[in-house]
C-alpha cells in the first residue's frame, strides 16, 4: 500500500472520541535518605517492597474479553441504529473499565503500595532548606427608557469579521447599524447607538451562566453560555481557544446553553426559547436565519463503578496471588454486567428545550440523539460524539441534530457546508490505525451539508490529512474541493514540516487528491488564508517565510513564490485581489533562532505569485505588547469605506533580545488610515487606561495570549467603537482621544 493510500483508507478508522489526557511529570523533595551519607539513612523513610503472598491452593481465573466482531473494520463512516450505538458505547466502556481494572490488578500484584517503614537518624539539613525554600523557584429587569427613534442609522458601519462572507460566526457582540447588541458581565445589554452622542443602554437582561457569545438576525438575538464552574486546569485548559497553536478547540467541559430573545421592543427583550445541553458548545455559524451549532457530548458511562475490590487492601500482604487475581476478575465480571444492563440514556447527553407561548412555557426532554443520524465506524471507536444542531432562530420549531462518534476540533462553514476537523497525535489514545506512525500527526475532517432552508444538517463524508491543524483559516473549500493546510512535528525538531492536502468528496469519503508535501522543513505554520484558487501560508522559525500557492491544478498544488521577512503573521486579512493585510509578531533574530518581539502589521502585494512584495510594515511597541486581534480575528477590524484599521493594543517598550518590555504606555485601541499607496498612518489612540495605574505585570505577555482589556470595536460612519469588558468609548476618527461618549457596562 503507498503512503498516500494507507492515508486515504486511515481515516475511516480513526473516529475516535475522547480527551487528550495532558499531565505534568514532578516530584515532591521528600525526607528519606541523605544523599550526602548514603550508607547512613535519616529520618523516617518508606523503602518499597513485594507484596508477602501465601499459598491457599486456589486457581487462578482466566478473564476473556468480550470476542472482536466477525467483520473487517469499516473504511468509513455508516448510519448506526440505536441498539447498535449503545452496544458500541457500552463496549468502549468495558474496554475502558477493563484497562483501569487490569493496572490496578498489576499494581496489586507489583506491591505499589506495600512499603517498609525504617527509623533513621536524624537528618542534618543545610542551609538550602533553612528559610523553608523547595527545588522550585427571564424577564428584563433592567429599562433605560423607550429605544431610539432615530428614522435613519448610519450610512456604512462594520459587521462581524466573518472568515465567509454570508456565513455569521458568533461573537459577544453584534450591530445592526442602528443598535447593539453585546453580553457583557453577565447579561444582554442592548445600546441605542445612534446618533453617537446620545448612546445609551436602553435595556438589559441577565443570561443564565457565563455568557459566550450571540448572533442577531432580524429581531431574534441567540446567545451562548456556559453553565457551571470551568476547570483551568483539566483537560480543557484555560477557555476559549482562538488561535490553535497551543490549545485546542475543545469547549470548556461545561453544559451548554442557547437562549433565543425576541427584541422586537428593545427597551424590553423578551425570551422566547431555551435549549440545555448536557454537552459543551464547540462553534456556531449562521445563515440569514438558520443557526448550526456544534457541540462537543461526553459519553456519559458509568463513573460510579469501583475499579480496585472492596475487600482487597492496597497492600494484599497475607493473601494469595490467586485469590488476588480471582476478586479483580470478580470485580471486572460485575462491572461488565452493569455495562451491559445501562440504557442509551444513560450514555448520551440530553436536551431540554423550553418555548415560551402566550399559553405558558412548553418543555421537552430527549437524549441529544437522533439514531437515524449517528454514524459510526465499525470500530466502535468513539467514546464521545460531536453534534451539530441546526434550528430557525425565528421559528419555535425542533431542532434537527445529527452526530458522528468523534472528537472535537476546529470548525470551518461555507453556505451549504460545514467541516469540523480534529487533531490526532500518535500516542494521544486517538489514532487507531497503523499508518499513523507513518506521520505522528494527522487531523480528520468530517464533512456536513448545511440546508439553511430547512434548517438541517445530515453527514456527508469523512477524510483525513497529514499532520494538525492550526485553526479555521487553514480550511477553505473551492469548487466542492477542501484544501487543508497542516504542520507534522513540533520545533525544534529538524523533522518537523508542512503540508496541503487537497481532499475531494467521493463515496462517503473525502479522500486526497492533490498533496503538496515538506513545506518549510524545520518550521512550523503560524497563518494561513485562501483566496481562490490561490493560498497563502506563512511559516517561522528566524524569519516570516510567505509561500504563494498555485492551487488551480487541484492534484499537483504548487508554490508558485515566496518571501522571507523578519517575524511572522498570525492573521491574514485579504485586503483586496492582489494585495494582503496582515498581523503578526516582529522577531529578534538570534543566529540559530529568534526571540519573537512587538506587535507588527504588513501590507503585501501578490499580484505576482511568483514574485510576493512586502510593501509597508509596522511595528509596534517591544516584547510583551499584546493585542487580541493577533490571535482572534474577530477582533480585526478592516473598513474598507473609511481605508480605516483599528485593533486593541496593549503597548510596551523598554524589551528586546528576549527580554520584555519595562514601561506599559497605553493600553486601549488604534486607529491606522491604511492604504496601498501610503501604507500604515496612524489617526489617532482611544485610551481605555492609565499607563501610570497598569501593573508592570501587564507587560509579560506570551505571543499566543493575547490579553488586550479592549477587545472589539466597530466602525458607524466617521465614528469609531472602541469595546472593552467594562465600557464602550465613542470617539470621531478626526479627533480620536477625546471621548464624544462613554456608555458604561457594569450597572
Amino acid at each position: 500500500m503507498s503512503r498516500n493510500t494507507g492515508l486515504v483508507m486511515a481515516g475511516w478508522v480513526v473516529l475516535v472520541a475522547g480527551c487528550l489526557e495532558r499531565g505534568d511529570g514532578g516530584g515532591d523533595a521528600g525526607i528519606g535518605p541523605d544523599p550526602d551519607r548514603p550508607d547512613y539513612p535519616c529520618g523516617t523513610y518508606s523503602m518499597p517492597r513485594a507484596p508477602h503472598f501465601v499459598a491457599d491452593g486456589l486457581e487462578c481465573p482466566d478473564d476473556p474479553s468480550d470476542p472482536p466482531p466477525d467483520r473487517e473494520p469499516g473504511v468509513q463512516l455508516r448510519e448506526v441504529e440505536c441498539p447498535e450505538l449503545l452496544a458500541m458505547l457500552q463496549d468502549v466502556a468495558i474496554r475502558r473499565m477493563e484497562a483501569e481494572i487490569d493496572a490496578n490488578l498489576e499494581a496489586a500484584l507489583r506491591g505499589d503500595y506495600c512499603y517498609d517503614v525504617h527509623e533513621g537518624d536524624p537528618c542534618e539539613w543545610d542551609d538550602r532548606y533553612a528559610d523553608g525554600v523547595t527545588y522550585a523557584d427571564a424577564s428584563a429587569d433592567y429599562g433605560g427608557g423607550e429605544a431610539g427613534t432615530t428614522p435613519e442609522g448610519p450610512g456604512e458601519y462594520s459587521e462581524t469579521n466573518n472568515q465567509v462572507p454570508g456565513v455569521d460566526e458568533a461573537d459577544f457582540l453584534k450591530t445592526d447599524g442602528q443598535y447593539i447588541y453585546i453580553l457583557a458581565n453577565g447579561r444582554l445589554r442592548i445600546l441605542d447607538s445612534w446618533p453617537p452622542e446620545e448612546a445609551r443602554v436602553v435595556s438589559t437582561h441577565p443570561v443564565e451562566g457565563e455568557p459566550l457569545s450571540l448572533f442577531y438576525w432580524q429581531d431574534r438575538v441567540v446567545a451562548y453560555s456556559a453553565l457551571g464552574d470551568a476547570d483551568p486546569y483539566g483537560y480543557y485548559g484555560r477557555g476559549r481557544c482562538t488561535y490553535g497553536y497551543d490549545c485546542d478547540f475543545t469547549g470548556d467541559g461545561r453544559d451548554a446553553k442557547i437562549t433565543v430573545f425576541d427584541v422586537t421592543d428593545r427597551a424590553h427583550p423578551q425570551v422566547v426559547r431555551e435549549m440545555r445541553f448536557s454537552g459543551s458548545y464547540i462553534n456556531s455559524r449562521r445563515i440569514e436565519s438558520a443557526v448550526f451549532t456544534v457541540l462537543h457530548i461526553p459519553v456519559l458511562g458509568m463513573p460510579s463503578l469501583p475499579a480496585w475490590p472492596a475487600l482487597v487492601p492496597r497492600c494484599p500482604d497475607g493473601w494469595s496471588r490467586c485469590a488476588v487475581e480471582r476478586a479483580f476478575h470478580e470485580l471486572r465480571e460485575a462491572n461488565r454486567a452493569a455495562i451491559r444492563a445501562a440504557d442509551l440514556g444513560r450514555w448520551v447527553a440530553s436536551v431540554t428545550d423550553t418555548v415560551y407561548e402566550a399559553s405558558g412555557p412548553r418543555s421537552t426532554t430527549d437524549i441529544l440523539v437522533d439514531c437515524r443520524k449517528v454514524y459510526a465506524s465499525d470500530l466502535a471507536d468513539g467514546d464521545s460524539l460531536l453534534a451539530v444542531v441546526a434550528f430557525d432562530s425565528t421559528a419555535l420549531e425542533p431542532a434537527a441534530v445529527t452526530s458522528v462518534l468523534g472528537r472535537p476540533g476546529a470548525t470551518y462553514a461555507t453556505q451549504d457546508a460545514l467541516y469540523i476537523a480534529s487533531r490526532h497525535s500518535t500516542g494521544d489514545g486517538g489514532v487507531y490505525f497503523s499508518e499513523a506512525d507513518d506521520y505522528g500527526d494527522v487531523t480528520t475532517v468530517h464533512k456536513f451539508a448545511l440546508d439553511p432552508e430547512t434548517p438541517t444538517v445530515s453527514y456527508l463524508a469523512t477524510g483525513v490529512a497529514e499532520g494538525r491543524i492550526l485553526n479555521q483559516f487553514s480550511m477553505d473549500e473551492y469548487d466542492g474541493r477542501l484544501r487543508i493546510a497542516t504542520t507534522t512535528g513540533w520545533r525544534p525538531s529538524p523533522s518537523v514540516h508542512s503540508t496541503l492536502s487537497v481532499l475531494e468528496p467521493r463515496d462517503g469519503t473525502l479522500q486526497v487528491v492533490g498533496r503538496l508535501d515538506d513545506i518549510a522543513p524545520s518550521e512550523d505554520i503560524r497563518a494561513v488564508r485562501f483566496d481562490g484558487p490561490k493560498g497563502f501560508i506563512v511559516t517561522f522559525k528566524k524569519t516570516d517565510p510567505l509561500f504563494a500557492l498555485d492551487l488551480a491544478d487541484p492534484e499537483h498544488p504548487r508554490i508558485a513564490g515566496e518571501l522571507h521577512i523578519p517575524g511572522y503573521s498570525t492573521y491574514i486579512h485579504r485586503m483586496d485581489e492582489t494585495h494582503l493585510l496582515s498581523i503578526g509578531y516582529d522577531a529578534d533574530d538570534m543566529g540559530s533562532f529568534a526571540w519573537f518581539d512587538g506587535i507588527q502589521l504588513q501590507i503585501f502585494d501578490v499580484t505576482d505569485l511568483a514574485n510576493p512584495l512586502l510593501l509597508h510594515r509596522e511595528v509596534i511597541g517591544t516584547r510583551g505588547s499584546t493585542s487580541d486581534a493577533a490571535t482572534d480575528h474577530l477582533a480585526f477590524n478592516y473598513f474598507p469605506p473609511r481605508d480605516a484599521l483599528a485593533i486593541p493594543m496593549v503597548i510596551c517598550e523598554g524589551g528586546g533580545d528576549g527580554m520584555y518590555g519595562t514601561t506599559l504606555t497605553f493600553s486601549g485601541l488604534l486607529v491606522y488610515r491604511v492604504t496601498v499607496a501610503g501604507g500604515f498612518d496612524l489617526l489617532g489612540r482611544v485610551s481605555h487606561a492609565d499607563p501610570a495605574d497598569t501593573s508592570y505585570y501587564g507587560c509579560s505577555n506570551w505571543w499566543t495570549e493575547s490579553n488586550s482589556p479592549v477587545q472589539r470595536s466597530i466602525f458607524m460612519d466617521d465614528y469609531v467603537f472602541s469595546v472593552s469588558a467594562n465600557a464602550i468609548k465613542i470617539n470621531r476618527l478626526d479627533t480620536l482621544g477625546d471621548d464624544l461618549a462613554v456608555v458604561d457596562l457594569t450597572d
